[in-house]
């Protein structure tokens, strides 16, 4: 009898087995069948008589953006976000899946009432919740949005939402940092629309921190030999350690935004660009990298940014001093977050300048030494990340 079992059971697999090759061998043959198309000309252009779900998926999305004017609306000025966390949940309340926004600011959800893969597969009414990194604001009020999904027979995939989550704009808590040296003080005064907002002294040999309201838009430095003053930009800024004779307010500066290196997706930063010597540092487009998202959130101006290659020391510099005022700092990746950059600036052989800044793949941080002759500056990271740079500004 066990003999007879065996048999049977041996018999059933074989059975099972033929049979799951004759439903791929038939798959297959539908599959090279539409591949190849079909001969006949007449239904090529024909309108579509059988309205109803596919097999196909449909991304339902949420739209994240870096709101760099802070008025809550996506606009000309403003920029994708990748990497946001966005959560999905039922009507009532019970999470489903959670996805990250993509280079073009996009966390998709596909949907579809046929296909099994699908996170949102029935009607009802679904909340989109973006994560607000610490510190930061959602500027619309609106990280949390319900939207109702139906039935819709005829539709691509079955179901409709009555409109996608609107734009999500996020701003970053704005800070202005740095150290003094020994022995010497100063007042750092914040400015909105040509107005003193508020005003600090500065103690010797201290490091300071302080929030800037929203409508800051410049900051100056008076005393001990530190007068300097910068524009605000949308982002944090670290000015480093304060040293005398800063550049001129007047100063002619030129903003370099690697833009016009190349027309590819990645290209070396070749030495005479901008007129400067460059080294391990490559030049290359915003989306080039796939799921990077310092590198799309760390790119303020144009689609290119620059990066040190594979996470080495980098360095620009040339025999004539040149005044290093500016440049946009961030971490390649979320999972280098906090990542410590090392900032090294020469004058000959003297090390002028040598400041560590805390960086994040969120966003960057405008580190601003404004110094007035610099003639190579090396950059470095602690844990040997790749560091993003935009919109570098120099004196030349």
């Amino acid at each position: 009898m066990a003999d007879n079992a065996l048999v049977l059971f041996i018999s059933v697999l074989v059975i099972a087995g033929a049979t799951a090759l004759m439903a791929l061998a038939l798959r297959w043959r539908r599959k090279r069948r539409r591949a190849r198309g079909n001969p006949n000309p007449t239904g090529d252009y024909a309108p579509r008589t059988a309205w109803g779900p596919t097999s196909g998926k449909l991304n339902f999305s949420s739209f994240v953006f870096m709101d760099v004017d802070g008025d809550g609306t996506y606009g000309q000025a403003d920029r994708p976000m990748a990497g946001i966390v966005v959560r999905l949940f039922d009507q009532s309340g019970r999470f489903i899946v959670a996805a990250r926004s993509n280079a073009a600011g996009f966390a998709n959800f596909p949907m579809s009432s046929t296909r099994r893969s699908a996170v949102i597969r029935s009607p009802g009414t679904f909340r989109f919740s973006v994560s607000v990194p610490p510190g930061w604001r959602a500027s619309g009020a609106n990280e949390n949005q319900p939207v109702r999904v139906t039935d819709a027979p005829g539709s691509l995939v079955g179901l409709a939402g009555e409109g996608l989550p609107r734009p999500v704009g996020l701003t970053p808590a704005r800070m202005v940092s740095g150290r003094t040296p020994a022995a010497a003080t100063a007042t750092l005064s914040v400015m909105g629309n040509g107005q003193l907002l508020e005003s600090h002294p500065l103690g010797a040999a201290t490091t300071f921190r302080f929030p800037l309201a929203a409508e800051a838009d410049q900051v100056v430095i008076a005393g001990g030999g530190f007068d300097r003053r910068l524009a605000l930009s949308a982002y944090p800024a670290d000015l480093g350690l304060l040293a005398s004779g800063a550049l001129e307010p007047d100063a002619a500066l030129s903003t370099i935004g690697f833009d016009d290196i190349t027309t590819r997706g990645l290209s070396k930063i070749p030495s005479g660009y901008a007129g400067l010597d460059w080294y391990n540092l490559n030049a290359m487009s915003r989306d080039h990298t796939r799921n990077s998202e310092g590198y799309v959130n760390g790119n303020v101006s144009g689609a290119y940014i620059a990066y040190t290659s594979s996470g080495h020391p980098a360095e620009f510099g040339r025999a004539a001093p040149f005044g290093f005022h500016s440049v946009m700092l961030s971490a390649a990746w979320l999972r280098s977050e906090g990542e410590s950059a090392l900032v090294e600036s020469w004058l000959g052989d003297e090390l002028i300048a040598r400041d560590e800044v805390t960086l994040s793949a969120l966003a960057p941080v405008q580190y601003a030494p404004m110094l007035k002759a610099v003639t190579r500056v090396r950059l470095s990271t602690k844990h040997h990340w790749q560091m993003v740079l935009d919109d570098l500004v120099l004196a030349l």
